[in-house]
């Protein structure tokens, strides 16, 4: 009876490891997928911005919601520019406007040792920034360009940094 209760007990603790594992992978997907959602989506009233580790929401009763990003990734949204910006440090998902929505562009990102992070076009949104997930704690060199011109600038993505990155004026 007693060999029965141990191997119950030890199946129980796989089966809740197991379940914790998968729970953390689903809740960062819905994270992301939340925070697509409001980046790219009329949300109605909402307010949502997000900082260097959670996305806080803002919703039209006046409550205020806190959802943690996930440990590994950093969301980091960037709005190039000819001619016009604006000043931000944390990102607004659902206020922050960039000048050039629904533009195509080749954007390269490297870390420190030359690795290619991000090597691919992108397409911005109605709200002329792309939306980008990179590993946290490092520091990146990023190239942005479009139709001839180019910005070059360098990130990271340690706690507390900018979310919002309205710096990188294509010339």
């Amino acid at each position: 009876m007693r060999k029965k209760a141990i191997i119950l007990g030890i199946a129980l603790v796989a089966a809740a490891i197991i379940f914790l594992v998968f729970n953390f992978d689903e809740e960062a997907k819905d994270i992301k997928e939340l925070i697509k959602s409001y980046s790219t989506s009329d949300m109605g009233e909402d307010s949502a911005s997000i900082t260097s580790h959670d996305l806080i929401v803002a919703k039209s009763d006046g409550s205020k919601h806190s959802y943690e990003l996930p440990k590994d990734e950093f969301f980091v949204s960037i709005a190039p520019y000819i001619n016009e910006t604006h000043p931000c440090a944390l990102h607004n998902l659902t206020g922050c406007q960039g000048e050039m929505a629904n533009e195509k562009f080749a954007v390269y990102i490297e870390d420190e040792e030359g690795n290619a992070v991000v090597d691919e076009v992108m397409k911005s949104h109605d709200n002329g920034f792309i939306d980008l997930w990179i590993p946290r704690d490092q520091t990146y060199k990023i190239s942005i360009a479009y139709k001839g011109k180019k910005a070059d600038s360098t990130i990271s993505s340690f706690k507390g940094d900018h979310t919002c990155i309205t710096t990188m004026q294509l010339s």
